[in-house]
């Protein structure tokens, strides 16, 4: 007992006082390449650049979006990859036309015209009228203390929460389907990014139309609209809106680097955008890195023990199409176990420590990796964070089971507020930033894939059901009807 005491001593005294890092010497030359590599040859930037200018938007089922499948497909050829190959899927888009919104006093036919975006699944055809109904921050408490007031009517929600320190926010999708079940016919939205910024993105849980309109309006209009229902309650709203649903063809692009084994890690982010902008930061950054770090890998002819998938997936924004198509597909070649890790950047940017998804066993391994990245790069923090998230492409993953990592990076309040927004474009872009995250997300798939022995593997279907219930994501899941296990 002794001997065990002096000798962890000793090692705590190397920590401390050696500069030694327990773990991280086996990583500290391939990091220092895949470091070099980047900082010298990374192409995210001027490829994210060049896609801005000359697809525009990448919208799941426009040209556009095609467009940007075969931009992404040509690049990683160029790159030296001869396995890339197109996933096609296909599956009913939604597509916007127009929409108008007006609102007058309930004792008044002096409509008022507010600037609106329809948000995405809304019906193709809808004209409704009727009296608004605020349930504030739209979260389940909210609703039923109006639940008397709200059948018929129109319910104005906020997208981001106010005034709820500690309060977990619910998606929009999800705050949407709550006004459906409390009899709403209609949703108004206020986006929480300050004057006059719309925002859209899907009002489905399901990728499915709903059965009644969506709109979001600038935070400026429901602070006015707000100060209407304080000063000439009751109001009426207008909602008048011509949406496109068609069945449409995409396709997830993947990159296949071979390791010595058929266990897989895959790294993705979705390459598809909303249609009022460029998508620079959503999700531009994360799918160009991904393209990046493949190219690093190419470049340095690195030989994992296990083998890399590079994957782009289209869809995301409609409801995580393409990642869904992807989970399924692997289920039915019976290779989903072979998965060991799915890593994803999803607007990451600038990282400075990893996520490690609630996955406890392995916040040991990311802390080491950790480490030795900032061995390679002093300014990395190896900050841990561990725990689970929904509405990315890691999602379809996680619920069956698949250890899932990510990276936690920042985006400046400027950038945030163009989420899914008109001023998403290149010029939010940071180069050092993303090609940070091209840096820092190649060290961490470089681990994962050469380490002989990983903590984790897939959980079972009941261990699964355990683990989201642990992680607080259970009543999402319900909300969003993808809860399998029953009650």
């Amino acid at each position: 007992m002794k001997k065990v005491v002096q000798l962890v001593l000793v090692s705590s005294f190397l920590v401390l006082f050696s500069g030694f890092k327990p773990g991280d010497k086996k990583w500290e030359k391939p990091f220092s390449r895949l470091n070099s590599e980047i900082r010298k040859n990374s192409k995210a930037y001027e490829t994210l650049e060049n896609a801005t200018k000359t697809i525009g938007h990448r919208l799941t089922g426009s040209s556009n979006g095609a467009r940007a499948e075969e931009y992404a497909y040509k690049l990683l050829k160029s790159y030296g990859f001869s396995d890339v190959v197109y996933q096609p899927f296909e599956v009913e888009a939604w597509m916007r036309d127009t929409v108008t919104l007006s609102i007058a006093p309930g004792s008044s036919d002096n409509f008022r015209d507010v600037e609106v975006v329809a948000l995405a699944h809304s019906p193709v055809d809808a004209k409704i009228q009727g009296e608004i109904v605020d349930v504030g921050n739209g979260l389940p408490e909210d609703f039923e203390a109006v639940k008397e007031k709200l059948k018929g009517k129109i319910a104005l929600a906020n997208i981001g929460l106010v005034g709820a320190p500690g309060k977990k926010n619910l998606h929009r999708s999800e705050k949407t389907a709550l006004a459906i079940q409390y009899g709403a016919i209609g949703i108004i939205m206020v986006n929480g990014a300050p004057g006059k910024i719309l925002l859209t993105g899907t009002a489905s849980v399901t990728g499915a139309i709903i059965s009644i309109p969506a709109v979001c309006i600038s935070n400026e209009s429901g602070d006015e609209v707000r100060k209407w229902l304080k000063e000439e309650a009751p109001l009426e709203a207008n909602i008048d809106m011509h949406n496109i649903s068609k069945p449409i063809r995409a396709r997830n692009v993947i990159a296949t680097l071979k390791g010595k084994t058929d266990e897989k890690v895959i790294l993705g982010g979705h390459l598809d955008s909303w249609d009022l902008a460029t998508g620079a930061i959503d999700n531009g950054i994360g799918s160009f890195a991904v393209i990046d770090v493949a190219r690093a890998f190419r470049a340095l002819k690195v030989k994992p023990e296990r083998t890399i998938q590079f994957v782009l997936f289209m869809g995301e924004e409609q409801g995580l199409l393409g990642s869904k198509h992807f989970v399924e597909e692997l289920k039915k070649s019976g290779s989903l176990d072979k998965v060991s890790y799915m890593m994803n950047l999803d607007m990451t940017n600038d990282p400075k420590g990893a996520n490690s998804f609630g996955r406890e066993e392995m916040t040991e391994f990311f802390k080491s990796v950790g480490s030795a990245v900032q061995n390679v790069d002093p300014g990395f923090k190896n900050e841990l964070q561990n725990r689970a998230g929904l509405h990315s492409d890691h999602q379809p993953f996680m619920l069956e089971g698949v250890p899932i990592a990510g990276l936690a990076g920042q985006l400046t309040p400027e950038v945030l507020q163009c989420y899914h927004a008109d001023c998403d474009d290149f010029s939010l872009v940071d180069k050092q930033q993303l090609e940070s995250t091209v840096r820092i997300a190649s060290m961490y798939l470089y681990a994962l894939s050469t380490s002989p022995k990983l903590a984790v593997r897939k959980l079972s279907d009941t261990a699964t059901r355990d683990f989201l219930i642990s992680q607080g994501l259970k009543q999402e899941l319900v909300i969003g009807q993808e809860w399998r296990w029953g009650k």
